[in-house]
């Protein structure tokens, strides 16, 4: 009896981790953009390789990132306030399609020998503005296709994990396919992924009505949502650690390619097994995330992850050899998809409903337009004390930043306490 209780415990586990699934509209959204998220890791494999090709440069490889993100630092804020006019899923089947158009582009110049740094910097800066408008949208989406709160931060963590999943499978399969055929063809893979999430989107079926216009304007409400934000101890120290992680610990994804080719002298498939091995620390992350269904331990996790990401990461800065980097990234990923998706449920718990879109905005914002604005800088470091040191100091900047936030942590519990007893 014993092993048969066991096993039926599992498979209550098992079935409460995916539990969002049982959503119609949930699962062809989640289907759908998990098929296209392994064409967009298989593309940024591609363009990381590619300008590394080109350029052999650190600082051009971190200006490319920065490029493709440093359009959310202008844009995020508001597209969380339009996320709440707009009808968010007409929005994003049209932000989709454009980024579609873009992989396309991008095959044809490459495969026709027109590719410049110049041509990739314009249309990173594109895809940056679709990315910037698009995320507010598609976070602010899941709560009308997944109608139980108790199932949102469910819903929430299994998106990080189709996100994870694909990091574990598209860059090895890109690694491959760059050494097969050449980038081109990579993006025009991820070209022809996209038709999955517009697919699945089109079957979508809600009645959610959008408000046409609002008393208070855009700038009114983006400042209301800021001081509310700052104002709260409990969202202050959120944000603010997510803010250090995301501008010191996240731009060593950027020089990922050095790292393959000059740290541990591989190639493309190098890259690839590296971006892997981030990604299946990460997809473990969020589904031991996803498994959660107390919230109350969130804070405390919280912490735990960052310091996981944090020591994680100066390990890898420091290896020489395949293996313990390999080891140290599976960490990594843990640790960071974990403090991620944490702080992301925490901040959706703990705000009051009429603001809750802006501070996912300000959230988005955090990772999105404060992470290009390291990798700039990261870049530049890079180019004179070398990139292992570049990230290993940032790494420390980040194990301090984890300490400090640690004294908050019972302050941010109580918050969360208050809230889901309200």
């Amino acid at each position: 009896m014993i092993p048969f209780r066991g096993l039926q415990i599992n498979l209550i586990t098992f079935r409460d981790m995916f539990r969002a699934l049982g959503y119609r509209n949930y699962r062809y959204f989640f289907i759908g953009q998990s098929i296209s998220l392994i064409g967009t890791w298989v593309q940024n494999i591609a363009m990381g390789w590619l300008v590394y090709r080109l350029t052999g440069s650190a600082l051009l490889l971190g200006t490319i990132v920065f490029a493709l993100q440093i359009p959310s630092l202008f844009i995020t804020p508001f597209a969380g306030v339009l996320a709440d006019r707009w009808n968010r899923r007409n929005t994003i089947i049209l932000s989709q399609s454009m980024a579609m158009l873009i992989a396309f582009m991008l095959s044809w110049l490459v495969l026709t020998d027109r590719i410049t740094v110049g041509w990739i910097l314009v249309l990173a800066v594109c895809n940056g503005v679709i990315l910037a408008f698009d995320t507010p949208f598609r976070q602010a989406f899941v709560p009308d296709i997944v109608t139980r709160k108790q199932d949102l931060g469910n819903a929430i963590a299994l998106n990080s994990s189709a996100y994870n999943l694909a990091r574990f499978i598209g860059p090895p399969v890109g690694g491959v396919l760059i050494a097969w055929v050449g980038e081109g063809w990579c993006f025009f893979i991820n070209g022809i992924s996209f038709t999955t999430t517009i697919g699945g989107l089109l079957a979508i079926r809600i009645s959610k009505k959008y408000a046409a216009a609002h008393a208070a304007s855009i700038i009114n409400q983006l400042k209301e949502g800021l001081q509310y934000a700052m104002r709260h101890q409990s969202l202050r120290y959120l944000l603010l650690l997510l803010a250090f992680s995301s501008f010191f610990g996240l731009p060593f994804q950027a020089l990922m390619p050095l790292f393959a080719a000059d740290i541990l002298k591989g190639d493309a498939q190098t890259l690839g097994l590296l971006t892997g091995s981030l990604g299946a620390g990460a997809l473990a992350g969020a589904l031991f995330l996803a498994s959660r269904k107390n919230v109350l331990n969130m804070p405390r996790l919280t912490f735990m992850a960052a310091m996981t990401f944090a020591s994680g990461l100066a390990i890898f800065a420091l290896s020489p050899y395949m293996m313990l980097s390999v080891i140290a990234l599976v960490f990594t990923g843990f640790g960071m998809i974990m403090q991620f998706n944490a702080t992301n449920t925490l901040l959706q718990s703990i705000s009051d409903e009429d603001k809750r879109g802006r501070v996912v905005s300000l959230y988005s914002l955090t990772f999105m337009g404060i992470t290009p604005l390291g990798s700039l800088l990261a870049g530049a470091i890079a180019e004179y004390i070398g990139v292992p040191m570049t990230i290993f100091s940032f790494s420390m900047i980040c194990l301090v930043t984890a300490i400090l936030f640690g004294k908050h942590v019972r302050t941010i519990f109580f918050s969360l306490a208050r809230k889901i007893n309200c």
